[in-house]
């Protein structure tokens, strides 16, 4: 269904918004004036099967004289791009320029408003106002919190002292104690540049504040009286909740008692707290972890007493120390390397079969793909190398067939997910239940998604409850290694060659693969 073209606002006194508005109206007149409900469909819906964004939500976008959120106007563009045939991420940038030179007018706008021209730093008039984006978003960022801490006099007037510290902010800060500015957030602005990164462990940090404020609203409390119940400072609960930090046990824990907490309530803000101190901890060694490092080295580090079918994964730990699994030992003579494509697993399989070689562990190579793995092929002790998509039941019972307790075979495997209808499936399948007393073993890499719901011989890769995980993709990712679930493994800007090792022991250890 098609729309005719849409009324546009009066947007005269604001001309970086018309400027925004009109390149959008634009836009929609080039993908072919789809409908509200049309651009709606385009966007789609979360996974709890809501609109991601409904139709007035994309009706008020062009419609409304005040400046989009920022969020759903790239939805939107992005949506119009793809129904126009043009390049998303192009258009998408052009349109985060026009916001962004939108968002300086609009809180230029917002700040005249303000009583004893607040907006000024201490009377010395800046020459150009509207060209420091940094000091404008910081203003709006101000003013917001304002907004948000108004109810809560206690929390407002700790902000403000803060905020006072600065001389040239400090007539803004007695403007906003005296007068609640207009709803700061009409314009859907929020600084960026001074926003507090996002952790890793948020999911956990999030259980605890949760719980933390559940309790303080039924006391109805504000931070002030979180002072005088737990003798913990008013800056410090501040601080914790609004940068999302873990706060302190010893204030959980006086926070318990004042808020008369027993039982299981008592032990669930405890349990809470120890979950997101773990998670965090965690993040910690992982992001110390050192970027590369020297195969050679790495093999130097190993144990003395390290048994034949020990194979190198990674290093980490404190101190620094080789580490991976024995592969004649666990619930079943198997190790997985998983991960989506670029995370570096077929350069952490590569890892795993160079250390086996280092011990003249025969080994026969499988990559239908191109890969790293591959390069091995010369090497002594390497039975074979197959390339191709398919493996036969013939020629793998024929390797497997030449095994012995003294001199074992490894099989290792590349892309895994493209071989798991191939017609060796059955000696795979064998070798995943008997491959101890066979005297052989598998080491697998491939896509985590793929393997976790894995076909035939795939299916039973789990047995093994161990593994490296790189860039996991999601909360569940650690139970394809045996691991527990946690949100808090999954990153927004992981790094290739560093994962989360699990040797079957329940805990998982932060890894750098040696090249």
């Amino acid at each position: 269904m098609r729309a005719p073209l849409w009324t546009r606002p009066d947007l005269s006194q604001q001309p970086r918004l018309k400027e925004l508005n009109t390149a959008l109206h634009d836009l929609r007149t080039d993908a072919g004036l789809p409908s509200a409900r049309g651009i709606r469909d385009q966007i789609g819906k979360d996974a709890q099967e809501f609109w991601i964004v409904n139709h007035q939500a994309v009706l008020d976008a062009f419609q409304r004289t005040d400046l989009p959120h920022r969020g759903r106007l790239d939805l939107i563009v992005r949506a119009l791009a793809e129904i126009g045939g043009h390049e998303e991420d192009a258009v998408a940038d052009r349109f985060k320029g026009l916001w962004a030179l939108a968002v300086t007018e609009t809180v230029a706008q917002a700040h005249e408003g303000l009583p004893g021209d607040a907006a000024e730093p201490d009377g010395e008039e800046e020459d150009d106002a509207h060209s420091d984006t940094s000091l404008e978003s910081l203003k709006a960022l101000i003013i917001n919190a304002a907004q948000s801490l108004w109810n809560d006099k206690d929390a407002l007037r700790v902000f403000l002292g803060v905020v006072r510290r600065s001389k040239g902010f400090a007539k803004m800060a007695d403007a906003l104690e005296k007068h609640q500015p207009a709803n700061a957030t009409f314009y859907d602005v929020r600084s960026h540049e001074f926003e507090v990164a996002r952790s890793p462990a948020r999911g956990d940090l999030y259980a605890v504040h949760h719980c933390l404020d559940e309790h303080r609203l039924k006391h109805q409390w504000s931070f002030t009286d979180l002072e005088h119940q737990t003798r913990i400072s008013a800056d410090k609960w501040i601080r914790w909740h609004t940068h999302n930090e873990l706060p302190e046990r010893e204030a959980l824990i006086a926070f318990s008692n004042a808020a008369h907490l027993w039982g299981k309530d008592h032990a669930l803000l405890l349990g809470l707290w120890n979950a997101a101190h773990e998670a965090l901890e965690r993040q910690s060694r992982y992001d110390a972890l050192p970027l590369n490092f020297d195969f050679d080295e790495a093999w130097g580090m190993r144990s003395s007493a390290a048994p034949r079918l020990w194979a190198l994964a990674g290093v980490g730990g404190d101190p620094l120390a080789a580490h991976g699994p024995d592969l004649a030992a666990g619930p079943a003579p198997v190790f997985i390397i998983a991960g989506p494509a670029g995370s570096g697993r077929s350069t952490a399989l590569t890892t795993v079969a160079r250390s086996l070689l280092e011990r003249r562990t025969r080994l026969l190579l499988i990559a239908p793909r191109p890969s790293p793995l591959r390069e091995l092929a010369a090497r002594p002790s390497v039975l074979g190398c197959l390339i191709q998509e398919n493996v036969s039941r013939q020629e793998l019972e024929e390797v497997l067939g030449a095994a012995s307790q003294d001199d074992p075979v490894v099989v290792v495997m590349d892309d895994a997910e493209v071989l798991a209808d191939c017609d060796a499936h059955p000696v795979l399948r064998r070798l995943l239940h008997r491959g101890f007393s066979e005297s052989a073993a598998l080491v697998v890499a491939g896509d985590e998604q793929t393997i976790s719901n894995g076909r035939r011989w795939q299916s039973e890769l789990t047995r093994a409850h161990r593994g490296l995980l790189l860039a996991p993709q999601n909360s569940r990712s650690g139970e394809l290694i045996g691991s527990a679930s946690a949100i808090s493994l999954v990153s927004d800007s992981p790094v290739p060659g560093r994962g989360w090792l699990h040797l079957g022991d329940g805990s998982l250890l932060a890894v750098t693969v040696p090249q």
